[in-house]
């Protein structure tokens, strides 16, 4: 209807109206959505292991820094103590010395750390190790990587002072000293009992620290010297990407990352119940032989770490 100033303007304004030319329709399609998430998808598969990989590193990093400083406290006690080192395993030794009067040996590490489940119980007990006066923080006797609910994850090689011998020491002579000494084979003393038992190889050479990743049942860490086997009940650590840390009598630490794919992933490896309640990590069916070359070299670069030498012939290749 038009009036006299024209058309109606509710005609004009009943009427739909076209859309300006080049304008598109607002949303995403199902198509569009589907190809963002597969970006998305995308993204976190390669940021996902980038990430695992920088907390890796970082907790490795913390790892290497509290084996400094127990290899540190290791030294101090040695330096204060007439150059005797401190006894490689959990707890005391106790023996009758001369005109019968009780000799105690302190063990780095006292069952503080081994019995109880949580950091509150493991404050509370006095019973911390010899080892603990020159080193009083409960985070430094653990790695950041280690197993959920244990208090302890590193322990001492038992060449340093430790508690299996297998042919490595001599026998004690007049009761004078609480640990036998250790056997020398030409200048390498293959069980430590003082600074001065290291000389061939040297300080920078040989393994005093290991992070075994959990609690060890005796507070130290045993390897074969005389059979090229791993112990059943000492399997290495793998859960730093595939290898360790460990520390020297020098003081300074590494990282070994295990050569052998049989080192971490080809030997039966099996979780069990500890004394304590904690589970721990052995191997199912007994010591084991590395079956290839690369296998057989970490078993035997750390077993001159932890003696000096290999006490066997190493077969030919």
């Amino acid at each position: 209807m038009e009036t006299a100033r024209g058309k109606d303007p509710g005609d004009e304004r009943s009427l739909p109206r076209a859309k300006p030319r080049g304008a598109t329709a607002t949303g995403f399609t199902l198509i569009e959505l589907l190809v963002v998430i597969a970006i998305i998808a995308v993204l976190l598969a390669i940021l996902i292991p980038s990430l695992r990989a920088v907390r890796e590193r970082a907790q490795r990093a913390i790892c290497l820094a509290n084996l400094r400083q127990l290899t540190t406290a290791w030294l101090t006690y040695a330096d204060e103590y007439g150059g005797r080192l401190v006894r490689g395993e959990l707890g005391d030794t106790q023996d009758e010395g001369l005109y019968n009067r009780t000799r105690t040996l302190k063990g780095w590490v006292g069952g503080a750390f081994f019995w109880p489940k949580e950091r509150a119980s493991v404050e509370g007990n006095a019973a911390k190790g010899a080892l603990w006066p020159y080193l009083r923080d409960i985070d430094v006797y653990r790695c950041p990587a280690g197993w959920k609910g244990h208090p302890l994850t590193y322990a001492i090689f038992s060449s340093a002072n430790g508690a299996r011998v297998e042919g490595t020491y001599m026998p004690d002579s007049g009761g004078l000293e609480l640990t036998p000494a250790g056997r020398r084979v030409g200048r390498t003393v293959l069980r430590l009992t003082r600074l001065t038992d290291i000389t061939s190889p040297g300080p920078a050479q040989r393994a005093v620290f290991i992070d075994h990743g959990h609690a060890s049942s005796g507070g130290d860490f045993f390897i074969h010297y005389l059979y090229p086997k791993w112990y059943w009940y000492r399997p290495p650590a793998v859960h730093h990407a595939g290898g360790t840390t460990l520390s020297f009598a020098d003081g300074h630490t590494e990282y070994w990352k295990w050569r052998g794919k049989e080192t971490v992933t080809g030997m039966p490896r099996k979780e069990r119940p500890s004394l304590n309640g904690l589970t721990i990590e052995t191997l199912e069916g007994g010591d084991h032989e590395p079956k290839t070359e690369d296998g057989m070299y970490d078993l035997q670069r750390l077993q001159t770490a932890v003696w000096g030498r290999l006490g066997y012939a190493p077969a030919d290749p």
